[in-house]
């Protein structure tokens, strides 16, 4: 029994982390497309950045749901904190989420699209903006008392630390939203999502070296973890892969590649959550609940990880499946 109280919580970890990576890779490009929709000079070509999500972004979503389910059941004290403490980021993000999914909708059918097309483009950016200002808010610590329960302020979530990490995460949307952007389309389109992809991966790492420094400068419990044995090393390493996957992704963009941009902006995520990772294991609430005081008995995990054992790969099939249907080019508002 002791062996499962101390693997499950581990196990329970790791799917948590698949499905929020896989959220924010998969939805971030919408979201990332969704705030470029704004920068867009014509209603055509906005059409078309719109043709590009309509088959696949509900997918997306979906493993967001499947992260709060899982952390509802995995880790109740966890999850009654969080959402405490971050009423006013969440709300953000899910008005963000109910603009971008009305506007998205009425758009089609509206004769003046003005007022939807902002909505989708606003509702992108609130969503974002949500979503950076509750992981600031998390990598910042919250105010618990010895049993988890949440004893901060409405206002914890808000400081200047948590702005820098929201608008590192908006501009990393956009990054990655700009190369699935060069990936789909074709022409002055493509030329114009080289050059945001271009700008946005300065603005990421000039964002991400900040975040870097910062960190453990302010946080006295990541200054404890990354400077001490083994991990200052890895720490050391991740900036420096950082740099050079930023390079090779500038690189690939100006040979005008067009599926590479993609690819190495997608592993400059898989790297930053090694590095969140690195700072947060093995705390659900960082510096203040592990992920073994937060766990539900071992009885439910075991429950839970034979139902989301069987709904992972059908997941997993149904995203890939997307993704291999609709693999062609978005031309004058239809896949090639």
């Amino acid at each position: 029994m002791e062996t499962l109280s101390y693997f499950l919580p581990l196990v329970w970890f790791g799917i948590l982390a698949l499905f929020l990576f896989l959220y924010v890779m998969l939805d971030g490009f919408d979201l990332g497309v969704g705030i470029l929709s704004l920068t867009a000079s014509s209603e055509d070509r906005r059409g078309i950045l719109m043709t590009s999500l309509s088959n696949i972004w509900d997918a997306n979503e979906t493993w967001l749901i499947l992260m709060g389910g899982g952390l509802f059941g995995g880790f109740p004290v966890a999850y009654a904190t969080i959402l405490n403490a971050l009423y006013i980021p969440i709300f953000i993000m899910l008005f963000g989420f109910i603009f971008r999914g009305v506007a998205f909708e009425f758009r089609e059918q509206s004769t003046r699209k003005v007022v939807w097309n902002l909505a989708f483009g606003g509702g992108s950016f609130m969503a974002a903006l949500g979503q950076g200002f509750a992981l600031g808010a998390v990598l910042k610590g919250i105010e618990v008392d010895s049993k988890g329960h949440f004893i901060g302020t409405t206002w914890d979530w808000l400081s200047w630390q948590s702005v820098l990490v929201a608008l590192t995460l908006i501009q990393g949307y956009v990054l990655i939203g700009s190369t699935y952007l060069v990936w789909k389309t074709t022409g002055e389109l493509q030329e114009t999502h080289y050059k945001t992809a271009k700008l946005a991966s300065i603005t990421t790492l000039i964002g991400a070296i900040l975040i870097t420094i910062v960190t453990p400068i302010f946080y006295e419990q990541a200054r404890t973890r990354l400077f001490n044995g083994p991990q200052v090393y890895v720490f050391a390493l991740i900036p420096l892969l950082g740099v050079l996957l930023i390079w090779l992704l500038l690189r690939s963009l100006d040979r005008k590649q067009e599926r590479m941009p993609f690819v190495w902006t997608i592993l400059l995520f898989v790297l930053t959550f090694l590095g969140l990772a690195l700072v947060v294991f093995p705390y659900i609430i960082p510096s203040k609940i592990t992920i073994y005081e937060a766990a539900a008995d071992p009885s439910s995990l075991v429950i839970m990880i034979v139902m989301i054992g069987a709904l992972i790969p059908v997941m997993l099939f149904y995203n890939l499946y997307q993704y291999v249907v609709f693999r062609g080019k978005v031309t004058g508002g239809h896949y090639e």
